[in-house]
């Protein structure tokens, strides 16, 4: 059933197996939908009896428009499996789904999301113990070429599972265009007061342009034309939803390094691509370079584990490193280049290995050569931006 093979796949048909309700997260479009169709395929397989539902469909929300306990039945009756599409429709969601764990029936529940903040106020309520939370991101590199996706599509129309359908650009054009309208009208009218949206518009187009450079509430506020706070809660509507990851600088207190400063990334190239209507060639592009930081930062954080952070480091003279990847606190320097003309450590991380003994290695992604070289006596690894996955996988990242 899987038009491509999704790398979370085997982890979560593993946990048919687990009691606990697994929970997938993510924006609309990134396939959580064809997942749990595929989950649903391999326990029917298996000789379970299975029951799905999509919550957007009316048909199906008014099955679970009852009281908690006839939930509750149906969800546990004659069914050995429960796939339950969009479920932070569902009142009292997370109660439900704990009365099914605490029962001790054998009934295995898997739920999706799309990042709805409603779905945030279920998960804040008593489900500890009793969940398996999965994020699902759009493609990653790997996937993207086991589908017959190379980089310099990846960075024109990103990683959507949708784009594999369609074979021509104005087709995949529309395709994005809808998936910004989607969202923009369907998730988001709601949680923006009416006066705010076309400021809210404005605020995206604003962060699918700063790309990868620093912000700050004020200066969006100034731009939009909203307050420093309000546009802090669209941002923080933004992160909640998946839709943008805001990316905090790293620094252990060292003399002029910038410490509160901060960097925004959306969540797919493709949908900043159609935010910015702009799908020429990546290499004929004056925001190349953003093109291929962007891919790193999803790459690198859609693997990111409880013990895992990611950040960006730089100082006041402006050297900058474009990401450190912290494992149980210890850094990792990665940056990105557009090109090199030799394999040369880039000043910025031999300033940061100075500074941080307990950085294991570097790593720089360019275009045109690759090799090992040293700084500060320890390796430096130059690479292809699309071997960061192995890279990552070789360290343990």
């Amino acid at each position: 059933m899987l038009t491509v093979s999704r790398s979370v796949y085997p982890s979560l048909l593993a946990e048919l197996d687990r009691p606990e309700v697994s929970i997938l997260l993510g924006p609309r479009q990134v396939g959580k939908t064809h997942l749990l169709g595929a989950l649903r395929l391999a326990a029917s397989e298996r000789g379970l009896r299975t029951h799905a539902y999509n919550l957007e469909i009316p048909h199906d929300l008014i099955a679970f428009n009852k009281p908690p306990e006839a939930v509750f039945d149906l969800l546990t009756r004659d069914v050995d499996a429960v796939f339950i599409d969009e479920f932070h429709y569902l009142a009292n969601a997370s109660r439900i789904f704990k009365a099914v764990y605490d029962s001790g029936r054998r009934v295995k529940i898997y739920a999706s999301g799309s990042s709805a903040l409603e779905m945030h106020k279920h998960l804040k309520e008593s489900l500890a113990g009793r969940r398996l939370v999965t994020r699902i991101a759009p493609l990653n590199c790997d996937e993207a070429r086991a589908g017959g996706i190379g980089l310099d599509a990846l960075l024109r129309w990103g990683g959507l599972p949708g784009l594999l359908r369609e074979t021509d650009s104005a087709a995949k054009e529309r395709l994005l265009a809808d998936i910004v309208e989607t969202y923009i009208q369907k998730d988001v009218k709601s949680l923006v007061r009416e006066e705010n949206i076309r400021a809210f518009n404005h605020l995206l187009l604003l962060l699918a342009e700063s790309q990868g450079s620093l912000i700050s509430e004020n200066g969006l506020a100034k731009e939009v034309g909203l307050t420093a706070r309000t546009i802090n809660q669209h941002l923080s509507i933004l992160e909640k939803t998946y839709v943008c990851r805001i990316l905090p600088s790293y620094a252990r207190g060292l003399a002029g390094e910038l410490k509160k400063s901060k960097k925004a990334y959306l969540f797919d190239l493709g949908v900043r691509n159609a935010m910015l209507r702009d799908f020429s060639a990546p290499d004929a592009r004056a925001d190349r370079g953003a093109l291929r930081e962007t891919f790193a930062f999803l790459e690198i954080d859609r693997r990111l584990r409880p013990n895992m952070e990611l950040r960006f480091w730089r100082d006041v003279t402006g050297r900058e490193v474009d990401f450190v990847v912290l494992k149980d606190r210890r850094p990792l320097p990665v940056e990105v280049k557009s090109s090199l003309v030799r394999p040369e450590t880039p000043p910025a991380v031999r300033t940061f290995l100075k500074a941080y003994r307990d950085a294991p290695e570097a790593i720089v992604l360019c275009d045109g050569f690759e090799g090992d070289g040293e700084a500060e006596g320890r390796p430096v690894r130059f690479r292809p931006l699309t071997a960061l996955g192995s890279e990552l996988d070789r360290l343990g990242y």
